[in-house]
């Protein structure tokens, strides 16, 4: 019988979910909503029938999956298959994802933070191959990174290294849950260029934007900002471009610290594309150290929504040759 692999990439909204033949060839991937709301133990049977329309729909059973791998977002112990806080889920708090799964399926079942699972991805079937030095970032509602560092994926002491959104940009600054403020997350993500743009609106800014929301503010988007960029608006090219500059300085610190060879930007706000990162290069190219960021680009992610599902499959299939007996 052939065998498979399985990714999952648990998210807020939905769980995308995918199963690969041994080679990373799509097979089947799937997406279903989430239903956060209805709690944890509900979450777990999502993540269940997730697995069982995968097995199904392909006539394939459920014993053909050689491993499983799960993103997660938040705070986790990947050793222990626990999840510790994740700030997308209410009541979410110490939920022992392996244990709670592990009686149902004969397979192996792993579990990191989704933005590594992103990571993982990348770095081996996307941008990243066939380097050694990599970060990649996740733009969307926030701002994840994952690092790769002379070949291996940095964990840290807690599991939680990486955390470039909470560099802190400003010292009274926007206000972040995290208990700081002033993070490079609340200004570098779709939610921060959104608040940036109302920002100077409210100070008597104006923008094509207005008309189009007929001033309701709370409906603007970051992929409306980019649709304003690409028509000239003003304040869209100098919300871009102050967006792109401050990822760009907290870029050269990343350049100066990690002296990754490249990095890649993926996540939902990367299809701003140039728009955004034209500024970012500049920035890194005038501010982090020369020898330094003439060795490292900034490219965008290639395997889009994919990068957490495949990625995850690969870590669960690397994971499982490592134990095998």
């Amino acid at each position: 019988m052939e065998q498979y692999i399985a990714g999952i990439d648990l998210g807020g909204t939905n769980i995308k979910a995918g199963i690969f033949d041994t080679d990373y060839h799509v097979i089947k991937e799937i997406s279903i909503p989430t239903e956060a709301a209805k709690g944890p133990q509900h979450v777990l049977s999502r993540i269940r029938d997730t697995l069982t329309i995968l097995t199904n729909d392909n006539g394939e059973r459920i014993d053909s999956i050689q491993c499983l791998g799960i993103g997660i977002p938040g705070l986790l112990d990947p050793q222990e298959g626990l999840s510790i806080f994740s700030p997308n889920f209410p009541d979410w708090e110490q939920i022992h994802i392996v244990n709670e799964l592990k009686s149902f399926y004969d397979f192996p079942i792993y579990i990191d933070n989704d933005v590594r699972m992103n990571l993982y991805g990348e770095w081996r079937l996307g941008s990243g191959r066939g380097f050694h030095n990599v970060v990649l970032l996740t733009l969307g509602t926030g701002l994840g990174s994952g690092i790769v560092n002379d070949g291996r994926v940095v964990y840290g002491t807690s599991y939680s290294a990486g955390e470039i959104g909470h560099m802190n940009m400003y010292r009274n600054g926007r206000p972040c849950k995290c208990g700081s403020s002033g993070c490079l997350g609340r200004y570098v993500s779709a939610v921060g260029m959104v608040n940036t743009f109302k920002e100077k609106l409210d100070k008597g800014a104006t923008s094509i934007l207005q008309k189009w929301v007929r001033n309701e503010y709370g409906s603007l988007t970051a992929l409306m900002i980019s649709e304003a960029y690409d028509l000239g608006d003003p304040l869209a090219i100098e919300v871009m471009h102050e967006t792109g500059t401050l990822l760009g300085y907290g870029l050269a610190n990343v350049v100066n610290l990690l002296n990754p060879e490249i990095i890649i930007v993926g996540g939902g706000m990367a299809a701003a594309g140039d728009r955004l990162l034209n500024s970012v290069r500049e920035t890194v190219n005038s501010h982090a150290l020369k020898l330094s960021g003439s060795r490292c680009r900034i490219v965008q992610a290639e395997l889009g929504d994919r990068a957490g599902t495949v990625g995850a499959a690969l870590y669960a299939q690397e994971k499982f040759a490592a134990n095998k007996p």
